[in-house]
């Protein structure tokens, strides 16, 4: 009987283990998922080694923001981490360092840190529209036009290899820093 309880015990435990396990892996592979962010293409907002939390659940639930943090699908080896500026059906152009969306200025606060520590006092933003980078005259249906927070260093969408970011390509949302625990926390 010791011996009967003592399988029934064990088995208990094996079934409760492989729950925790295949419920883990539900929540990193269907809700959660950590990525570390590679370059320095989103710097201050993310730093290069930090790893950070993708919410792959939310963006379902509600549709993509002007100004989200995504991550996406760049080509077969790579995801790249930028910040949505161009929702479908808007028209992006820099002029002097200043935002304007549908001919409307736009302030960038997560970028007011970055641009005081430049020490050449240039733009940070070269000036563009759309047309000029990419010959269209609007964001398409269905895509998002994105950018890296250190504009000077980053391959998004005014470079041709990356262009527009068609949304079945977005893995999900960016906002929590897991690792360095010195930088922990949320960059909203």
């Amino acid at each position: 009987m010791a011996q009967k309880q003592n399988q029934n015990e064990l088995w208990a435990w094996i079934k409760a283990i492989g729950f925790a396990i295949i419920f883990t892996m539900g929540i990193r592979y269907f809700i959660f998922s950590p990525v570390v962010v590679e370059g320095a293409s989103m710097m201050p907002t993310f730093e290069n080694g930090d790893k950070v939390i993708v919410n792959k659940v939310g963006p379902k639930i509600s549709s993509y923001q002007r100004f989200d943090v995504i991550v996406f699908k760049a080509n077969e080896e790579e995801n790249y981490i930028k910040r949505i500026i161009g929702l479908p059906e808007d028209h992006i152009a820099y002029k002097d360092d200043v935002l304007y969306i549908n001919g409307k200025a736009f302030e960038e606060p997560y970028l007011i840190k970055y641009k005081e520590a430049l020490l050449d006092k240039g733009d940070f933003t070269y000036d563009f529209t759309l047309e000029d980078q990419l010959g269209e005259m609007i964001v398409p249906e269905g895509h998002f036009f994105v950018l890296g927070d250190n504009r000077r260093r980053s391959i998004d969408s005014r470079d041709q290899k990356v262009g527009f970011v068609a949304q079945h390509e977005i893995l999900g949302t960016a906002g929590f820093v897991l690792w360095p625990f010195d930088r922990i926390g949320s960059t909203h």
